[in-house]
């Protein structure tokens, strides 16, 4: 009699330590648009170029456990007509291109993903499905990048290459066409969220 009493809290002991072991906890964060940086860069027939996205918006949803992450949402905004390149002749170009009067922003919306790969105690490199929208034109697209954890704040860093013309974005022009945009844009984050 005893010695079942005795299994049974062993028992309900070792249970009660696996579950608190294999905790996983789901925290969910918003992009700060004041502390993350996007910019995108670009080249010309006269010199190379980039804008710097000044409104920002998204957020994600993680899962934490000792061993490992987990992505359960990811979305990224950037309100088109915020994009500047400190000359306005440019910035109006780039606002016609993106028919901004139709399509107010960019979007990234995550899918699935490929793998998550534990660098360090709190960084991780990630590869991740994601829907990129641009001007109404969607393309699955394959995002690498790290992501950082650390006092209730993420961080992800990564860039992404990708032509115009797949979205339906004609490179613009200027000078009647004397100076032409190339087809190949890098996008190149340092998101904050908390």
């Amino acid at each position: 009699m005893n010695s079942q009493i005795k299994l049974k809290v062993t028992l309900l002991t070792l249970v009660t330590f696996l579950s608190f072991s294999i905790q996983i906890f789901s925290q969910s964060y918003k992009v700060s648009n004041a502390s993350s940086d996007l910019k995108v860069y670009g080249t010309s027939s006269l010199h190379d170029w980039h804008v710097d996205a000044e409104d920002v918006k998204g957020s994600l949803q993680i899962e934490v456990s000792e061993e490992a992450l987990s992505i359960k949402k990811l979305n990224v905004e950037i309100i088109s007509e915020s994009l500047k390149s400190g000359k306005k002749s440019m910035d109006k170009n780039t606002y016609k291109a993106l028919e901004t009067d139709k399509y107010s922003s960019i979007k990234f919306n995550y899918l699935s993903t490929k793998s998550i790969t534990k660098v360090s105690d709190n960084t991780y490199s990630v590869e991740a499905y994601g829907n990129l929208s641009i001007t109404g034109n969607t393309q699955k697209i394959l995002l690498k990048f790290k992501l950082k954890t650390e006092d209730n704040k993420v961080s992800i860093v990564g860039e992404k290459s990708i032509k115009m013309t797949s979205y339906g974005v004609e490179p613009p022009t200027a000078l009647l066409g004397t100076i032409k945009t190339g087809d190949d844009l890098t996008i190149k984050f340092n998101i904050k969220l908390q």
